[in-house]
Formats: C-alpha cells, sequence, structure tokens
C-alpha cells in the first residue's frame, strides 16, 4: 500500500507519538479489507508505540472499517474506508494526536470544545477524491480526541453505497450527528462548534464590538485578503482580517497549475500556506465573519456583521470574492445537494455508473465534463451558446470521450425530480425554440462566478454585473474604502491577480492613511505646531 518514500515521511512523523495507540479492525474476505489489513499491518510496522487487532464476522460493524483509540479508553475516531487519497492526511493526525501529540488549535477554542456536553456522535460520508471532506474529518476527529463525549466516523461513500442510497447523500462531505442529517460541504471546526456551542455567536458579536479600531480593516480571506493583510502589517499598522472562511473560494479548488514559481498545488494546501504566512505578522484574524453593512463615516469606515457585531476602521479594504452562479431556474434550490452539485471533484464519485449533465461550455464545464467521464455511465455537457467556448484542446478531448454528448444553443430551464432527488431536466433548443427533457441522476453547474457584494448595495459604486467598480490604485467610489480580487471590476478572475490586487490596495490604503490624519491627531499636531511656534 505504501511506497518506500510515504513509508519514510510517516515513520518521521510516528516518531512524535508518545503514547500506545490500539487500532481496531473489522474485516472480511473483501479485496478492500485485504487492503485495509495490509495499510494498518505496514503503519504498526513503523512505530512499537502501535498495536493492531483484527476482528472477523462482526454483526452490526461495517466492514472494512477500523478504530484508533488508547488501551485506556474508548475509542472516539473511526474510519470506514480505506482513508487514502486526501484522506491519507486526516489518519496521520489521528494517529498523532491519539498518540499524545498536541494539536495545533488555540486554547480558546480547546476549552470551548472540553465544555461541549455531549454526547455526539457524528457520521461523515466523503469520496476520496473530495479536497473539501479533509477538513471536516479531521475536525471532528480533533473534538473526539479532546471530548471524550464526542465520537466520529469517517465512511468512504463510493464503499457503501448502500448507505449512501438509503440515506439519499449526493454531496460530500455530509454529516450526521446522533442519527440526524446536521451539514453538508466544508465547514471549519470553528464553525461545527459554533453550530454545538449555540451562546457562541452571540459572545463573540460582543467580543468583536468591543475591538479597538483598525488603521486596516480586511473584509475578506482570500489570496486578495491574505496579500492585503500582509502588505498592510509590513507597515507596522494595526491591522485585521474578517473573513467568513479564510482562503475563500480557493478552499474549493482542486488543481493550481498556474500559480507562478509553484507548478502545481492544490486549493486547501495554498489557503492553509497563505494564512500561516498571515499569522507571521501581527494580523488579527476574525473568522466565521459574515460582513452585511458598510458605513462610511467622517474619518472612520464601519462594517457591521450577520452576528449583529460590528469593527471600526481608518480604512477598508473589501476582498469579499465571488461564488459559483447558480442557474436560476425551477427545481436547482430545491435540488440542491440532491442531485445539483457545483464541485464534480467532490460529488462526482457519488454517481459512479450514472447519468450526469454538466452545464456550462467554458473551460471550467468542460474540464468537469471530462473528469465526470472517468467515474460516471453518461455525461451531457450543454452550452448556452452555440458553441463551447473552453480552450481549443479541451474541446478535442471531451469531444473524443465515448460517454460523452455535447449539446449546444441550449437553455436549460428546469431541475426535475421525485422530491427527493433529481430525475433529469428540461432545455430549451435556442435554435428550433423546441423543449427537450433529458433523465438523469445529476446536474453539476458550471457557469462562472457571482461576486459577494450584495451587502453593498447603496453604500459604493457597483457595476451593473454586482462587481465593485475601482481605479487603478484599487479605490472605490468612497474615499478611504479599497477592493482587490474577484469582488471587483477587474477583467480577469485569477489567484495570482487577485494577490496583486490585494497588494495594490493595501498600499493604497496605507497611503491614503499617511495624508489623511484622524481627527484626534490632526488636533494634536495643531497644538504641537502651536506650541512651537510660540516657542
Amino acid at each position: 500500500m505504501l511506497d518506500a518514500n510515504l513509508k519514510t515521511q510517516l515513520r518521521a512523523y510516528l516518531e512524535k507519538v508518545s503514547q500506545p495507540i490500539h487500532i481496531d479492525a473489522w474485516l472480511d474476505a473483501g479485496e478492500a479489507s485485504q487492503e485495509m489489513a495490509t495499510l494498518l499491518q505496514e503503519i504498526a510496522e513503523l512505530s512499537a508505540h502501535i498495536q493492531v487487532r483484527e476482528h472477523r464476522d462482526a454483526p452490526g460493524q461495517r466492514t472494512p472499517s477500523f478504530t484508533v483509540g488508547r488501551p485506556d479508553q474508548q475509542a472516539g475516531i473511526a474510519f470506514a474506508g480505506i482513508p487514502m487519497g486526501h484522506e491519507f492526511t486526516s489518519l496521520v493526525l489521528a494517529l498523532l494526536h491519539v498518540g499524545g501529540h498536541p494539536p495545533k488549535v488555540e486554547q480558546a477554542l480547546a476549552d470551548q470544545i472540553r465544555a461541549l456536553p455531549g454526547p455526539y456522535r457524528f457520521e461523515t460520508y466523503i469520496s476520496l477524491s473530495c479536497q473539501n471532506c479533509p477538513d471536516v474529518v479531521q475536525a471532528l476527529n480533533l473534538m473526539a480526541v479532546l471530548n471524550p463525549q464526542v465520537e466520529h466516523v469517517m465512511i468512504d461513500g463510493a464503499l457503501f453505497q448502500d448507505e449512501v442510497e438509503q440515506r439519499q447523500i449526493m454531496s460530500v462531505p455530509t454529516v450526521f450527528m446522533n442519527g440526524e442529517r446536521f451539514g453538508q460541504g466544508r465547514m471549519s471546526i470553528e464553525e461545527i462548534v459554533a453550530k454545538l456551542d449555540t451562546g457562541a455567536a452571540e459572545r463573540a458579536a460582543q467580543e468583536l464590538t468591543a475591538k479597538e479600531p483598525f488603521d486596516v480593516l480586511v473584509v475578506g480571506g482570500g489570496p486578495a485578503g491574505a496579500a492585503a493583510a500582509i502588505y498592510a502589517a509590513r507597515k507596522g499598522i494595526r491591522t485585521g482580517v474578517a473573513a467568513e472562511r479564510f482562503g475563500g473560494q480557493v478552499l474549493d479548488t482542486l488543481a493550481i497549475e498556474n500559480f507562478i514559481s509553484v507548478s502545481r498545488t492544490e486549493g486547501p494546501q495554498l489557503a492553509a500556506a497563505m494564512e500561516a504566512h498571515v499569522r507571521d505578522y501581527d494580523v488579527d484574524i476574525m473568522n466565521l465573519q459574515r460582513a452585511s453593512r458598510l458605513i462610511p463615516g467622517d474619518g472612520m469606515i464601519q462594517v457591521e456583521f450577520a452576528d449583529g457585531g460590528s469593527l471600526s476602521a481608518r480604512s477598508v479594504i473589501l476582498a469579499t470574492g465571488a461564488r459559483w452562479r447558480q442557474l436560476g431556474v425551477p427545481g436547482e434550490e430545491e435540488y440542491r445537494n440532491k442531485g445539483v452539485a457545483y464541485c464534480p471533484h467532490c460529488d462526482g464519485p457519488l454517481f459512479k455508473g450514472k447519468h450526469v449533465a454538466v452545464i456550462g461550455g467554458g473551460n471550467s464545464g468542460v474540464e468537469a465534463a471530462i473528469d465526470l467521464a472517468g467515474i460516471v455511465g453518461q455525461v451531457t455537457l450543454i452550452e448556452y451558446d452555440a458553441q463551447l467556448r473552453a480552450d481549443a484542446v479541451l474541446q478535442r478531448k471531451v469531444r473524443s470521450l465515448a460517454n460523452v454528448t455535447v449539446i449546444t444553443a441550449a437553455q436549460t430551464t428546469q431541475v426535475l425530480g421525485d422530491g427527493s432527488k433529481v430525475t433529469g431536466l428540461v432545455y430549451r433548443d435556442r435554435e428550433t425554440s423546441s423543449t427537450e427533457t433529458i433523465t438523469l441522476d445529476g446536474v453539476f453547474v458550471q457557469i462562472g462566478l457571482l461576486p459577494n457584494t450584495e451587502w453593498l448595495q447603496g453604500a459604493l459604486a457597483l457595476s451593473p454585473r454586482g462587481e465593485i467598480e475601482i481605479d487603478a490604485r484599487g479605490q472605490t467610489s468612497v474615499p478611504g474604502v479599497f477592493a482587490a480580487g474577484d469582488c471587483t471590476t477587474v477583467p480577469y478572475k485569477q489567484v495570482v491577480i487577485a494577490m496583486g490586487q490585494g497588494s495594490t490596495a493595501a498600499l493604497s490604503a496605507f497611503d491614503h492613511l499617511i495624508r489623511t490624519s484622524a481627527p484626534a491627531e490632526t488636533a494634536a499636531e495643531a497644538a504641537d505646531g502651536a506650541q512651537t511656534r510660540a516657542a
């Protein structure tokens, strides 16, 4: 299972284990069980602290699966499936934390987790190709380490298809708590704890409002926001970042191959590196904060947030990014996560052997069709325009695939379903005006981006598309308010461009600050000047 290089790396990690670990595996005669047994034995050979015990014929137990625990405690972490791919890191971290290596979590959050009353039994359905799933798995595993009232099992949906069908899971990660659906999609450990700790939002709002004003407040934690925070902090001024989730849309991006000097990386890795870089400086990072209102003022700008808190700053940089654009047709919202999906890498494995549609003929849509063609039974690619808009090399590739059908000049008008899941879609042929219906199991929407700027309506100038209008310096129509990244009128939405824009906005904000003194400072300077002249 593990090659020599990976074994060497894992052995080095496991040297940090200081307490005994028991791995109990439930296996049968199947191929997956044999692979799991091989993996666990190879891991046990790398550390004297790890003991593997195999169990056979265990009624009611998911097979194959295994738990990771200590000899003197009930195991709180389990893996139903072979945690390779994106989930291999989840396994390594589970071994380290159960084995006594301290997790990287802020003390206040750790104390909050330990205080949760429980009991909480979490089940997370994942796919091994999902880049969003490990964050959820690792967060819940960590909670199980810190609090004995928390149990968590990762379940590979591709391996336990019967459960996926029975529970009508059509999007990953999907989390159940105590048998009830708890959440879907990427969730940070802060978000999970906030849902469990009902008083957390009110306390967070009070703490937010009590903060001293910032010199520069960055709203948004994607590439533009991270770059802005670093450039502002390097000027030695008081800098804060308020974001719904640090990393932004990068967290939902699988392969990044055009980030200059890095030939290939993945979105979550880049997001983690960005946050670590920002934390190298004296920057106040405030997560789980969704901005709801911008209030310009004379010398001080206020930003209000959805949880009731607010922050003040002498200058503000808006870097709220964008999100996947929706079709806006009947049935889309009703069947979201019930067959309507926006991430082919995450949810594709749940549609193995089935018929799906991809809406959108740009690079994202054609790439999605190519990826899905290797997993599902049939792909229908639907494009509104009379021709595909993707790069020529992608068009040649998609048209060479036998299980992909391309339909152009087609306007999707409705997503069909049976009340619990998608069953098809309706489109209008734009050349003949005829209406066509396709029977299928899933719809992947890939039609571009929508800026996260609704909360700015009436506060500053927006383009007809809702983008923040900026000049070459990143200045908006409001003095002291700058903007950067995908939420602005910049024509190209790319990570490297967003970072450059964020840097520009921060330098412009600093220039604004040194040219526009705060009222109190102006009065003090005037008094000093008068004393000097009198002397």
